[in-house]
């Protein structure tokens, strides 16, 4: 079973998921049948198409056995994702997007020029 959930992806990446599995909701795809050549085939053609969008996401989810979860997991987009093992679980951890505090200090009163 392949799922693969999608975020804000223009709509060439909506009709190519489409044509190769089933979208059950919105931005959700699943493909109980799809071969690891077929998986494999999509998601090259996925991160290709990646490039070019922002602000997007895709997740990409399968039954792997040889996985520590047996889930193998693929992410494409922010936030940034690192995988690892702890007592045979696969965790993800999110990376923290930085963001701009403006600062607390109060403007300052422009000059005042003397004639």
């Amino acid at each position: 079973m392949v799922v693969i959930i999608t975020r804000d992806v223009p709509d060439r990446f909506r009709g190519f998921l489409a044509s190769c599995a089933l979208e059950l909701a919105p931005g959700v795809y699943t493909s109980p049948d799809m071969t690891a050549g077929i998986r494999e085939r999509v998601w090259s053609v996925l991160a290709d198409w990646f490039g070019s969008t922002g602000g997007s996401s895709i997740v990409m989810t399968w039954d792997d056995p040889k996985a520590p979860s047996g889930q193998g997991l693929r992410f494409l987009g922010l936030p940034p994702h690192e995988f690892t093992s702890y007592d045979g679980f696969t965790l993800i951890r999110k990376s923290a997007i930085p963001t701009v505090i403006p600062s607390a200090a109060p403007p300052t009163a422009p000059e005042t020029l003397s004639f």
